[in-house]
C-alpha cells in the first residue's frame, strides 16, 4: 500500500513540473529585472528631483514610467509593472492576487520585518496557465519619496499631481511605509 501512494505522489509531481522546478533561478532573474527596471526609473527621478525638484520629477513618473515599463518587459519577455493599494496611477492597481501579496506585506510590516528585504513569489494558475508571479516591496523613503506621496505636499505640487492624477491615491505615506511593489509575471 505504501508503494502505491508513493508512485501515485511521483505520478503527481512529474504530472506537474512547474510545482517541481526549482525556482530560483526564476527568483534571480526576477530579482535582476526588478534591479535594472528600477535602476533605470531611479535614476531618471533623482536626475529630474535634481534638475527642477518634485515638479520635474512627476513630470517623469507621467510621460516616462510607462515606457520603462514596456521597454522592461519586452526586454525580458514578462509583464513587469508596479502597484499599490493607493495606486496614483489607476493603471497600476492590484490585481486579486497582487491585492493580497501587498496586504500580506503590510502585516509582515506590522510583525516588524525589513520592508526593504520583503518579496514574495509563487507558481500560479492564470487562465488555464501555470505563471510564475514574483513581487518586490517598495518602501517610502524620506527624500525623495515624501515630496510627491508624504503628507505635506507643496500646493503647487498637489496642484500639479490633480492635474495629471485625478484619482490619485497615493498620499499620506511616511518613511517606512510600503509604497507599493514591483511585479513580474513569467510564463511558465
Amino acid at each position: 500500500m505504501k508503494k502505491i501512494a508513493l508512485l501515485t505522489l511521483a505520478a503527481c509531481l512529474s504530472a506537474t513540473p512547474a510545482m517541481a522546478e526549482d525556482l530560483t533561478p526564476r527568483v534571480n532573474a526576477s530579482r535582476a529585472a526588478i534591479k535594472g527596471f528600477f535602476g533605470e526609473l531611479g535614476g531618471q527621478l533623482k536626475g529630474a528631483l535634481k534638475k527642477g525638484g518634485p515638479l520635474e520629477a512627476i513630470k517623469v513618473c507621467n510621460t516616462n514610467a510607462m515606457g520603462i515599463t514596456s521597454a522592461h518587459s519586452e526586454k525580458n519577455g514578462w509583464q513587469i509593472g508596479r502597484t499599490s493599494l493607493k495606486p496614483r496611477n489607476m493603471a497600476n492597481t492590484p490585481d486579486a492576487w497582487e491585492a493580497s501579496v501587498l496586504e500580506k506585506f503590510e502585516a509582515r510590516k506590522a510583525a516588524g520585518e525589513d520592508t526593504k528585504k520583503m518579496e514574495h513569489y509563487e507558481v500560479v494558475t492564470q487562465n488555464g496557465k501555470q505563471v510564475f508571479r514574483y513581487m518586490k516591496a517598495i518602501p517610502t523613503a524620506e527624500k525623495p519619496c515624501l515630496a510627491c506621496h508624504g503628507s505635506k505636499i507643496k500646493p503647487q505640487v498637489i496642484e500639479a499631481l490633480d492635474k495629471l492624477y485625478p484619482q490619485d491615491k497615493a498620499r499620506g505615506y511616511k518613511a517606512g511605509d510600503i509604497r507599493g511593489a514591483f511585479t513580474i509575471s513569467q510564463p511558465m
